[in-house]
Order: C-alpha cells, then sequence, then structure tokens
C-alpha cells in the first residue's frame, strides 16, 4: 500500500499553557495541493510550521515519505517555503534572488542559469531577470518568491496565506497561476488560508480546522455540499442553519412540516441541523410554497440578489437573480438535493449566518406559520 509524503501522527503543541493543537493527525498524498483552512487562531500555522521544522511539536510524530522527520531541521527537509512577506533581497535583481539557494548549494553556473531561467518563464516572468525587485508590483513579487522556493526542486512547497497582501484581483488572478504551477511542476503544495473562496478554487484536498482540530477533509466539492457539522457550514459560504428532525431515510421535518431529501442513515425522528444554501433556494408564488414569508431586506450584488425573508421571526438569505421587493410576500421551494443535514455536534446552535438559533427563534414555536402545515 502506498504510503503518504506527509503524516503527522498525533501532534500536539502547546503555548504558555494555551492548547493550539489538540491530538491532530493528518496525511498528505504526493503531488497534491492540501489547503489548511480556518479561522485565525485555529492552529492551521502552526501546523506547518511543524511540518517544515520551525516548531516542534510537544508530542507526536512527522513522518516524510517514510522517514520520521520531527526533529530535523528546517535546511535538511526536502522543502521549501513561501511566506505573506515575501523576504525578497532588495539589493539583488530578480535572477540572483531565484539563484540564491541554488549558489548556496554550489550548483554549476550553466546548470544554474538554465533552472533559473525554467522557474522564472514558469511564473511568466521570462525576461525580468536584470530588473530590481522595487521595479516589480506586489504580484510580481510574489511570483518571484514562489520561483525562488521551486527552483530547488522540493518534493514540499509550504504556502504560508501568499496571496494575503495582494488586491482582490490581483490575488483571484494568483489562484489560478498557483494552481497552474502545482499541476505543471509536480510539486505537493500545502497551503495556509482563512480565504474560502482561495481554499475552494485550487485545492484538491481541503482541511478545515477550528481550535486545534481537523473539523473536515474533503474535495472541495465535498465541504461544500456534504459539510459535517454547523461551523463548517457556516465557514464555508453562506447557511441557513436550522434545527430539525429526521423522521425517516430522506424524510426531514422542520417548522411542524416535512421535506423530501436526499440524505439517509440516520436513527427514527433524530434532532439533526439543517443546513440549506441561500443558491438552493427557489422564489415561487405564494401559493407553490413549501413555506411562505415576507422580504425585508434586498441587496444588489451584481451577479445576483441577497434577500433577506422573515419566516415570523426568523431569517433566511436566499441568493437569486429574481427580484422581490421589500414587503413583498413570497413562497419558497427547495428541491431534495438542496437539503444538507448533518448530525447535531458541540457546534450546534452556535454557527450559521442566518439560523434558527437567533433569538427570534422562540416566536416561531408560538403558532403555525402561515403556509406551513402541521406534521402529520
Amino acid at each position: 500500500m502506498e504510503h503518504p509524503l506527509i503524516d503527522l501522527s498525533h501532534i500536539w503543541k502547546s503555548y504558555d499553557g494555551d492548547l493550539i493543537l489538540d491530538d491532530l493527525s493528518l496525511s498528505v498524498k504526493e503531488n497534491s495541493f492540501v489547503t489548511l483552512l480556518g479561522p485565525s487562531g485555529c492552529g492551521k500555522t502552526t501546523t506547518l510550521r511543524i511540518i517544515g521544522g520551525f516548531e516542534k511539536p510537544d508530542k507526536g510524530q512527522v513522518i516524510f515519505d517514510g522517514e520520521d522527520i520531527t526533529n530535523t531541521p528546517p535546511n535538511k527537509r526536502q522543502l521549501n517555503t513561501v511566506f505573506q512577506k515575501y523576504a525578497l533581497f532588495t539589493h539583488m535583481n530578480i535572477f540572483e534572488n531565484v539563484a540564491f539557494g541554488l549558489r548556496i548549494s554550489k550548483v554549476p553556473e550553466a546548470e544554474l542559469r538554465e533552472r533559473v531561467e525554467e522557474a522564472l518563464a514558469l511564473v511568466n516572468l521570462a525576461g525580468y531577470g536584470k530588473r530590481s525587485v522595487n521595479s516589480l508590483s506586489g504580484g510580481q513579487q510574489q511570483r518571484v518568491a514562489i520561483a525562488r522556493a521551486i527552483v530547488n526542486r522540493p518534493q514540499v512547497l509550504l504556502l504560508d496565506e501568499p496571496l494575503g497582501a495582494l488586491d482582490l484581483k490581483l490575488r483571484k488572478d494568483m489562484q489560478i497561476e498557483l494552481k497552474r504551477i502545482q499541476q505543471q511542476v509536480g510539486i505537493t503544495f500545502v497551503y495556509v488560508t482563512h480565504d474560502q473562496e482561495e481554499a475552494l478554487t485550487m485545492s484538491d484536498t481541503v482541511v478545515v480546522m477550528n481550535e486545534g482540530r481537523i473539523q473536515q477533509i474533503g474535495t472541495p466539492q465535498d465541504i461544500y455540499n456534504e459539510p459535517k457539522n454547523a461551523f463548517v457550514a457556516d465557514f464555508i459560504g453562506e447557511s441557513n442553519i436550522i434545527d430539525g428532525i429526521m423522521h425517516e431515510d430522506r424524510v426531514v421535518g422542520m417548522y411542524g412540516k416535512k421535506f423530501p431529501c436526499l440524505d439517509g442513515g440516520f436513527q427514527p425522528n433524530e434532532p439533526v441541523d439543517v443546513v440549506i444554501r441561500p443558491e438552493d433556494i427557489d422564489i415561487v408564488p405564494v401559493e407553490q410554497g413549501q413555506l411562505t414569508g415576507t422580504v425585508t431586506e434586498v441587496t444588489f450584488k451584481g451577479m445576483h440578489y441577497d434577500i433577506i425573508v422573515d419566516f415570523k421571526g426568523f431569517k433566511w438569505l436566499i441568493q437569486t437573480t429574481d427580484f422581490s421587493p421589500v414587503g413583498a410576500r413570497i413562497g419558497v421551494k427547495i428541491d431534495p438535493d438542496g437539503f444538507h443535514i448533518m448530525k447535531k455536534s458541540r457546534y450546534s446552535g452556535m454557527f450559521g449566518d442566518y439560523s434558527s438559533y437567533s433569538s427570534e427563534y422562540d416566536e416561531l414555536n408560538e403558532g403555525p406559520e402561515e403556509g406551513i402545515e402541521d406534521e402529520e
């Protein structure tokens, strides 16, 4: 059986008595693009620094290509790191910045020149070798930092929020560039970010972290469409998170009404968290709605409208290309594949942009909403 390139086994790390990593285990396959995603303080950067050898775990092992490198210094590991601050040498031109590591390793001049030119071409900076660092834009400087890292031909490239200092358009452009570079050179990328869009755009695998623990590992599609708990659902995109009852396989109950869904494997009448993404809700005439409510807020977003709908005190977010004015009475319809059912967790009741956990939720239970039928 093929072993992973990187294997973190039961990693614990504390600073000044604060637990940062709580028995974390993670495997990274060769040639993959893995993103560690989570809010500030979740432990993602500490995890990256432990892989890079800049920090040592209090307990646990770091295995690289089958060998224990837990105590191996950074310069002896087959990896390079790109930080948010590019750390380029302003007294050197672009060529010499990229060549720096090769000169330290005493690579022959002819090979050095060939590798530097190859790395600059890869990041679309061919012909820039004689320019100064200060003559480049932020995005170009980031490309130089990446070229300097990959010219050493590491097995793994560690990237710690490398796009954080760029403006929005440059950041989006560089997301595409980084994915292209990773696929072209075939190096394993381990990327740290708090930006959900970056993670979903670039990654083969997303590792969602919070409070020093891994909450979910999966493809971007899995993470978005099938979140494991309320934290993941809330952190990845916008969510309506509602208390529900899983009556039986493929039948979920909310607000005293039953809805067909695609999920199964729960106990009969098990309490669950129901995630409904704003884009999965259709606005229909009141008489056709599974639920009915009143529009309280409309925001034009360019490609769509963000519409807040009030169901007797409980607010839902709907994203739609159809305009509905404030005060309009509307119906909503959700197809079976629009319901994502999660088991209750320690995060239940804590998360959701628009959720049943608002202070207004109790009002919903005072009486049936117009257009909602009681469960039989």
